[in-house]
């Protein structure tokens, strides 16, 4: 073949093959999307992924689904997601729980929150309220203050997991107040608070949302949030700053990742979607009656949110005295 057709036959095919990546990104989706939920269903991170899903696939006219894969934290299923292809098919509800506590618990995490995921967007954040079983004989943290110093080591406390944002409000509650627990640790809020219900565990630092319905009907008492103010949905409980401990606050965050690496205009594509399901009135609706509000912020804002809480919460361990696992 002569020189010049042989090359021209090359530019061809080359400018045939390149636009096939953006193309791709533009019949995304093709097939379904799984969003990993690291938690055992029930909990507050499973409820709102499990909304999302709905809403989202209505939006982009496809299927979404949940996908749990409980344990250690969170961290087995974030870094399940850390390792996949990330082409849009399988995203992360993450947790200020598994991005910006896990680093300064687990001494050998397998993923890094920042370098090994690709951020979406912040979905919202939500106070934590410090509950207990009707049969603990307190009805305010300082009776509960007070028992616990009578009886060290009596009372115990449900959490999500080793290293999970309860566990870790708990022990700087515990720090702050000079007590003594007993943690234990469960693959989710759901579990953890079936056996508060059933009275196996004392107490529990949980998000409004999983534990609004026990307080309501008696099954739960409300001994005060973790956030610098009162919660709508709880005008009559104090915050814990309140009740002795000024400048306590334990607020939760959850967020949308996916694999790292993503293409930028995949990326922007799937951010912005998320984003206007956030926004729209029936998931605002739907949070702010889980006591939870919309963050719904760019994918800069999320990374740089998340820099700033693991500097925070490594200051806490760091006070708490809890050595990484």
């Amino acid at each position: 073949m002569h020189p010049i057709k042989c090359f021209i036959g090359v530019i061809a095919g080359f400018l045939l093959v390149a636009p096939f990546p953006a193309a791709a990104q533009d019949k995304w989706p093709s097939k379904i999307v799984r969003i990993v939920v690291p938690f055992a269903a029930g909990g507050s991170t499973d409820l709102i992924a499990r909304q999302i899903a709905q809403d989202l696939g209505e939006r982009i006219k496809g299927t979404v689904i949940v996908d749990n894969r409980p344990g250690a934290g969170g961290t087995i299923g974030s870094e399940y997601v850390s390792k996949l292809p990330a082409d849009g098919y399988t995203l992360l509800m993450g947790s200020v729980s598994t991005h910006a506590v896990a680093p300064s618990i687990y001494a050998k995490l397998r993923y890094d929150p920042i370098k090994d995921f690709t951020p979406l967007t912040m979905v919202a954040t939500i106070p934590n309220v410090m509950v207990v079983h009707p049969s603990l004989p307190v009805n305010s943290v300082k009776e509960l203050v007070e028992l616990s110093k009578k009886q060290p080591g009596s009372i115990s406390f449900a959490s999500n997991g080793n290293g999970t944002s309860n566990h870790l409000a708990a022990e700087l509650f515990k720090n702050a107040a000079g007590v003594q627990m007993v943690h234990t640790p469960y693959k989710g809020s759901g579990p953890a608070m079936l056996d508060l219900l059933g009275g196996h565990v004392n107490m529990m630092l949980d998000v409004i949302m999983t534990s609004y319905p026990g307080i309501k009907n008696g099954k739960l008492k409300a001994l005060a949030v973790t956030s610098p103010g009162r919660s709508s949905l709880l005008p009559d409980v104090p915050t814990v700053a309140e009740s002795g401990y000024p400048g306590f606050e334990a607020i939760v965050w959850f967020g949308l990742f996916a694999p790292p690496h993503m293409p930028p205009a995949l990326q922007t594509r799937i951010s912005n979607d998320l984003i206007a399901v956030l926004q729209s009135k029936k998931m605002k609706d739907y949070l702010n009656e889980q006591g939870a509000q919309v963050t719904a912020n760019t994918p800069a804002q999320f990374s740089d949110a998340i820099a700033v809480d693991i500097v925070k919460w490594q200051k806490v361990v760091k006070a708490a005295g809890l050595v990484p696992e």
